[in-house]
Order: structure tokens, then sequence, then C-alpha cells
């Protein structure tokens, strides 16, 4: 299905009369997107959970948010992408995995990090495709952080805390704070099995707005601060990556690769054919009640 373009008639160069609210995670990842916007006089950064940043858009609370790409079609709230800057891959992610006791194909219930929305559908799409019989697999809400207190709670009185036979972690913590390797011996990378299955890179989240403001000169202005950081970070990762990494406890080397090979931050072509067919599988297997038309607003 072809993107349709959303209002293209925004005014360039036109200054904002109040600051650009602008939602976005505070993950190793985000940062060649968003290190130095919070120092931007004009600038109010917002830092939350990515299951929130649709919240923010829908209750007007953000002008600009990298919402994840599935919220798109979930909202109740008609939103365009804007390709000023993303998260997205071409193969193996690293921070978006799906940990399990038995082989993938076999996986009936995934114990989910439900920050975000769109791995979690990812996930469930992977499964049902690698199992044959397209079958999509239940999903229960699960907290890493949470199950650790209660191990620690439990050993304390002599009991153990079980980990799930499934378990999907994102973000920072897969590196920080993963599983143990050993209790998890099939391991699926969500990146490099969708391109595996599709051909295609991925996108996780993409900077919207909401539809009925894409003339506004508040996104326009947003938009243009948005591309010049993220094509300013993209000169700096090494020094993203020497001041950052270690207080957000990442080894430097595996945050070098992580940031400069792994993952991508243009949107590219091949990335909106790739958030088409992911709506597209999404709809096929029925996690998403209705397909909406792609709309991206082209800076002007």
């Amino acid at each position: 299905m072809s993107t349709t373009p959303a209002n293209n008639d925004v005014p360039s160069g036109v200054i904002s009369e109040r600051p650009t609210r602008l939602g976005c995670v505070s993950y190793l990842n985000t940062l060649p997107l968003i290190e130095g916007l919070g120092k931007l006089r004009d600038v109010r950064l917002t830092l939350t959970a990515p299951s929130r940043l649709i919240d923010l858009l829908e209750e007007d609370e953000a002008d600009l948010a990298l919402v994840s790409v599935i919220d798109y079609q979930r909202s109740s709230t008609d939103l365009v992408m804007i390709p000023v800057g993303m998260i997205g891959c071409d193969g193996p992610t690293m921070t978006v995995r799906l940990f399990s006791r038995v082989p993938v194909e076999q996986v009936r219930t995934i114990h989910a990090d439900a920050d975000s929305h769109t791995s979690v559908t990812l996930a469930r799409i992977l499964v049902a495709r690698l199992s044959g019989g397209g079958r999509v697999p239940d999903v229960v809400e699960f907290d890493v952080d949470e199950h650790r207190a209660r191990q620690v709670d439990d050993a304390e009185h002599g009991r153990e805390a079980e980990w799930p036979e499934a378990l999907l972690l994102i973000g920072d913590k897969v590196v920080t704070d993963s599983p143990p390797a050993m209790l998890y011996p099939h391991q699926l990378d969500l990146g490099q099995a969708w391109q595996e299955v599709t051909g295609l890179p991925f996108v996780y989240a993409v900077w919207m707005c909401r539809a009925e403001r894409a003339g506004d000169p508040v996104i326009a202005t947003g938009a243009s601060v948005l591309d010049r950081q993220r094509r300013h970070n993209a000169t700096r990762l090494a020094w993203i990556v020497a001041s950052r990494a270690p207080v957000r406890g990442w080894p430097r080397d595996l945050a070098e690769e992580y940031l400069t090979r792994r993952l991508r931050y243009e949107v590219t072509a091949e990335h909106r054919a790739s958030v088409e067919r992911f709506f597209d599988e999404a709809y096929e297997l029925g996690l998403i009640e209705q397909r909406r038309p792609v709309r991206w607003l082209e800076p002007a």
C-alpha cells in the first residue's frame, strides 16, 4: 500500500511563540536523536516510558513525540509520522530480544516487558510466522525489576522465584540486567528475525504529531529542530558513547557498536515500506482492529 502525504503546506523558517514540547524516552538508543535538546531554550523535553508517549500526544501534552509505531494504528487520535528521526535497525537490534526455554516456534505465552507496544506486537507476529501455523502467542505483562525484587525477598525466605518460559525484554536492561543465560538456550533478536522473514529493515518508533496540527508552525519548528539535532549528533557519536554509556552501565565498546552499527536513525524508503508491511502483518493476525493509511508529514 502506498503512503499518502499529509499536509505539506508548512511555512519554513517559522519561529513558534512558545517552547516546542517534545516527548521521548531516555534509553541509550535515543541519545543520537535527543542529546542536546534539553539545553535549547525553545524546547521542553519530557522523558517517560515508551508506552506513555502516545498518551502525551492524545492528551495534548506534547507537540511531537517519538511514538511506538504500532500506536499509530491503535491511537484514538489521527496521527501523522514525521521522517526527521526514528529508532530502527537493518538486522540485529541487540536490545529487543526474546528469551525462551523452548524453541521459539513452540512458544505459546510470552511474558513481556510492556514498555514498548511495537516490540510486543512484533514478537507475536514473528512467533506466529516461525511456528508455521500462524498461532499468535498470548502475552502476560512482566516487570523484570519487580521480579528481581521478588527474588531477593524469596531468597531471604528460602524460596526461589522462577523465571517465565518465554520473556521479551527491550531497552538498556537487555544489556545491563538480562536474565540468566543458562535458563534461556533459545534467544531471538527481533530485528534480525524480521529481516530474515521479510527482507526489510524495521522501525520501532518514529516522531509523530496529531494530524489536526500538521500545518501548525510549532510542528514545523519542532520538526526542523529534530532534524538538525539528529544530523549534528551523528557527527559526535564517539563523544556521546564516551560520556553517556558508562553512567548507564554499558561497556563502551558495546555501546559504540550499538549506536553506530546496529541502529538506524534516518528514515529511508525501505523503512517506510517496512512500516507498511508491519501494519499489514499485524492486521492479518488480528493484532490491530483497523488498518489506517500511513501518512507522512514531509518537512518543508
